[in-house]
């Protein structure tokens, strides 16, 4: 069975730094995406910052959060900088991934971690 873990959630103030982390393990063969996203309440899901063939980030957090992935550790990152209240949010890390060869493609997600960012 795979599991994604995430770790490194707090509270902090504005204008200070996070970094989230991300462990996937169990039967992997080959991981093709993983990424960021966070969940508001009342909001919807939305992605943060994605690393595949290409990355990407939302407008909200360019310039200020960088994504980076350890491919042979299965790991990826979230360093968060110049936080903001409107920051705060449930952080979960998604991976798309097979477990077998040829095998078909699965969604797994991470139970996700509170970031909150006091103003």
């Amino acid at each position: 069975q795979v599991q994604l873990v995430e770790s490194g959630g707090g509270l902090v103030q504005a204008g200070g730094s996070l970094r989230l982390s991300c462990a996937a393990s169990g039967s992997i063969f080959n991981i093709t995406y993983m990424g960021w996203y966070r969940q508001a309440p009342g909001k919807q899901r939305e992605l943060v910052a994605g690393s595949g063939g290409t990355t990407t980030y939302a407008d909200s957090v360019k310039g200020r959060f960088t994504i980076s992935r350890d491919s042979a550790k299965n790991m990826i990152y979230l360093q968060m900088n110049s936080l903001k209240p409107e920051d705060t949010s449930v952080y979960y890390c998604g991976a798309d991934l097979t477990v077998v060869a040829g095998g078909e493609g699965l969604e797994v997600w991470g139970q996700g971690t509170l970031v909150a960012v006091s103003s």
